[in-house]
């Protein structure tokens, strides 16, 4: 572990920003966890129109911490967004002097994470120490403590090729987790930092400084991807991005085992789609589309099959063919 920040070497707190949809006993826990930290920390939490008494419990539990109610659920993106300029002024884009002055550091936060013990701490004197360095990710844990995966590459074609026919099950089991699928071999393994292309969005730490040069997330992505693109404009701005092991979280959605569900897949592939229209090339796109498609068409069989073996209840195959067909025909019409 990294020596711990003294409170007096930053000019001002930490800002965190959870942003929580009927969270509220993830929430209640993630809140808890980051009453460990020495470092002074100023916490909104942007609530997308939750239904669950939520805000009810941040408000009567952790009274130092903000509420930010919204009107309706605005996805990710846009209630991060609202997290940060909340924090950093009226506009992240056009900083002013302002008293006390606006968070050196801001920290983008799951509700369905806990922060262990010198984890910010660790975070923050990475980038203290690194000066060209504008993001950092944690290790992120599950629930029973095994390393889940937090370091990605950029997507590339074979990345696409591995998502629809896993490893394992059509290309060979190796691949699985390997640099040829977008992870990091030597995250497994080892407490050194080491630099990648993008963390996972559960937990991650960027100067306010990068923010006002590459911008806020795009807010056309209601969900998935947007730390992907946003981690796309900030290395071509030429800042580097990290992962420092040392700092663990906790990411309990990670690893919980959860039902296949239809349309946060179509999300998923949805915005996919949009990341590359935007910053990948015709031609990748193309083959993404066809690759994806066939894909689609060997997952509707095999639902079929798990079907007629008696092994798939209809609700659920219902749902499954319909996200695998809307899916299919997203890839057609591009």
């Amino acid at each position: 572990m990294n020596p711990q920040l003294s409170t007096s070497a930053l000019p001002a707190p930490i800002g965190v920003i959870i942003v929580s949809y009927n969270t509220r006993s993830l929430l209640h826990t993630c809140l808890q966890s980051l009453q460990c930290c020495s470092l002074p920390l100023c916490t909104v939490v942007v609530d997308n129109h939750s239904t669950d008494e939520s805000v009810a419990m941040v408000r009567a539990t952790f009274p130092h911490v903000q509420v930010q109610v919204l009107a309706q659920n605005r996805g990710f993106a846009a209630a991060t967004n609202y997290g940060l300029r909340w924090l950093t002024g009226a506009d992240c884009l056009a900083p002013a002097p302002r008293t006390p002055p606006p968070p050196d550091y801001l920290l983008l936060l799951n509700p369905d994470t806990v922060v262990h013990p010198g984890a910010l701490e660790d975070l923050v004197a990475f980038l203290e120490t690194h000066p060209r360095v504008g993001l950092v990710g944690p290790r992120l844990l599950n629930p029973d403590g095994s390393v889940q995966p937090a370091a990605f590459r950029f997507p590339t074609l074979t990345m696409s090729l591995l998502e629809v026919f896993p490893p394992g099950e059509v290309l060979p089991g190796r691949w699985y987790g390997s640099w040829w699928h977008g992870r990091y071999p030597q995250e497994q393994a080892g407490r050194a930092p080491f630099p990648i292309d993008h963390p996972l969005g559960a937990c991650l730490l960027i100067r306010r400084r990068v923010v006002e040069q590459v911008g806020l997330l795009d807010e056309r992505y209601f969900m998935y991807s947007e730390e992907i693109e946003w981690c796309w404009r900030i290395r071509q701005a030429g800042w580097a991005i990290w992962q420092v092991p040392s700092a663990c979280v906790t990411h309990i959605g990670g690893g919980s085992a959860r039902q296949f569900r239809h349309r946060m897949f179509l999300e998923l592939h949805r915005s996919r789609l949009r990341f590359f229209r935007q910053h990948y090339s015709p031609t990748f796109l193309r083959l993404h589309r066809l690759i994806t498609a066939a894909g689609m068409v060997r997952a509707m069989v095999r639902t079929w099959l798990e079907h007629h073996r008696q092994r798939l209840p209809h609700p659920e195959l219902r749902g499954r063919l319909w996200a695998y067909g809307e899916v299919l025909r997203l890839m057609q019409k591009g």
